[in-house]
């Protein structure tokens, strides 16, 4: 075969079959075509790209930084072809693995009790859930869906938002009755103040300043961490005092094992919740879009 004209997922495929098994002579068994035809597909793949994915040695290949970032995107575009021709197989009913990444707050008292029920409507889905507060990569992680508490970044998104709960500043009996309760945010520079230890887009927490204005206060203390929930129970232990959303800790103030402190100054900010995804072309697998609609009809946050 002097010439092989492939479309673009016929390129993505050979090119990923080629990676997988380390070679082209292996890559063009699978195929039934020559290690050379092989050879000059990936090389045309490499020109219309304009860059290397792929460096040749006598010994082996190699991929290139943007040859691996390449192949992470293209793996992920092949599930979905595939999941898509099986879903139009079978007239489109959802099946499939959902992968699904969450922030721990979230995942732990909204989205986990949800997902018996989601299970029991769709048992042709199964689902892996990756629980962390650190924002990931979709298509690194090869996430179907993630849950975004806060502003969205990255515009290459589309989103469906589920709610928005308000911020509060708790901390326990215990620690209030060692340390005594702030009256002023001024007050708090003499308290521990818990923090996350990954970048988070606010400069401190907000307070009314008393004259139509607001205030930050830097949340300075002993103790940084790495999820909401993890936060909590240092705030219940007495550690220090935390701002975490209100449908995160309303369970713990009922329950008086978390006081709201410097109520009358709280600005009345909110945190807005988002499930984001990777559209492609407007189409989206019927496992992916059950799964938001679930969601947003289900989630209940303040």
């Amino acid at each position: 075969m002097s010439r092989l004209d492939v479309n673009r997922s016929g390129e993505m495929e050979v090119f990923a079959r080629v990676v997988e098994l380390g070679g082209f002579s292996a890559a063009a068994k699978t195929f039934r075509m020559t290690p050379s035809a092989v050879s000059k597909l990936v090389a045309r793949l490499e020109a219309r790209l304009g860059v290397r994915l792929i460096n040749r040695s006598t010994r082996k290949l190699q991929l290139t930084p943007e040859g691996a970032a390449y192949y992470d995107r293209v793996v992920r575009i092949l599930d979905d072809i595939s999941g898509a021709e099986r879903e139009a197989a079978i007239g489109a009913t959802p099946q499939g693995r959902l992968r699904i990444n969450s922030s721990v707050p979230f995942g732990l008292h909204r989205l986990l009790p949800l997902v018996p029920s989601f299970l029991a409507r769709y048992p042709g889905i199964s689902v892996d859930i990756a629980l962390t507060d650190i924002v990931v990569d979709l298509m690194e992680e090869r996430a179907d869906v993630a849950i975004r508490v806060g502003p969205l970044r990255e515009s290459r998104l589309l989103a469906r938002k589920l709610g928005e709960s308000r911020m509060v500043v708790a901390a326990s009996p215990a620690y209030l009755a060692r340390n005594g309760t702030p009256q002023t945010p001024a007050e708090l520079a003499t308290h521990n103040l818990l923090g996350f230890c990954f970048p988070k887009q606010f400069d401190g927490w907000p307070f009314l300043d008393g004259k139509g204005g607001v205030v930050t206060v830097p949340p300075i203390g002993s103790v940084l961490i790495s999820d909401g929930e993890a936060m909590q129970q240092l705030a219940i232990a007495g550690t220090g005092i935390a701002r975490l959303t209100r449908f995160h800790v309303e369970n713990e103030i009922k329950a008086g094992r978390l006081v709201p402190v410097l109520e009358a100054f709280n600005p009345g900010d909110l945190e807005v919740i988002h499930a984001v995804f990777v559209g492609h072309g407007g189409q989206l697998p019927a496992r992916v879009r059950a799964f938001l609609d679930y969601l947003v009809e289900n989630v209940r946050l303040d």
